[in-house]
C-alpha cells in the first residue's frame, strides 16, 4: 500500500526559548498614606461647607467660587491619591 505524503506545516521554524521576566511586587504604601487620603477628602468637604456657610475669610458672608474650586481641588487630589493606595 502506498504511503501518503505528509503535509508540511507552514511556519514550522523553531523558536528560541525566552525565559519569563520576574515581576516585581508592588511596594506597599506607608502607614500614613490612608490618613493623607482621608485628610485631603475631609479638608475639601470642609472648605466647601464653610464656604457656603459664609465662614471663609475674605468672602464677607457670601459664597465664593474660588473657595469652591479650591475645595473641589482637594477632593480631586484625595481621589487621585486613593488610586495610588496599595
Amino acid at each position: 500500500m502506498p504511503k501518503s505524503k505528509s503535509r508540511k506545516k507552514k511556519g514550522s521554524t523553531r523558536r528560541s526559548y525566552v525565559p519569563q521576566q520576574v515581576k516585581k511586587k508592588p511596594r506597599k504604601s506607608p502607614r500614613w498614606y490612608p490618613f493623607l487620603v482621608l485628610g485631603l477628602l475631609a479638608l475639601g468637604v470642609l472648605i466647601i461647607v464653610l464656604n457656603y456657610m459664609g465662614l471663609m475669610f475674605g468672602t464677607h458672608g457670601v459664597a465664593s467660587g474660588v473657595w469652591l474650586w479650591g475645595g473641589l481641588a482637594f477632593i480631586a487630589a484625595g481621589f487621585m491619591a486613593a488610586t495610588q493606595l496599595r
